[in-house]
């Protein structure tokens, strides 16, 4: 199947603008390889790789943090509300 060893990590960044002194949030979505077995809601540590793909230039250097199996759930369950909003009524 496609898309077995590839995670999409989100990265966000926050800075403080300098005139008008406000805290801008921004965040960017990469495609990883994944040979460790992230799951969603993991904390991962990637590094720049060779092009392995169209859009996959990084890799999964290690999990810096595991997520618990409220937070699989709860992660689960909101990536599936997203996917199918018809299934909550």
């Amino acid at each position: 199947a496609k898309l077995e060893k590839t995670i999409r990590v989100q990265v966000d960044q926050s800075y403080r603008h300098p005139l008008y002194q406000k805290v801008v949030r921004k965040s960017r979505q990469y495609l990883v390889h994944d040979e460790v077995g992230c799951r969603p809601g993991d904390q991962v540590i990637i590094v720049e790789s060779r092009p392995i793909s169209k859009l996959k230039r990084w890799s999964v250097e290690s999990i810096s943090r595991r997520a618990t199996e409220e937070e699989v759930a709860a992660k689960t369950e909101e990536l599936v509300e997203d996917v199918f909003p018809e299934a909550q009524e």
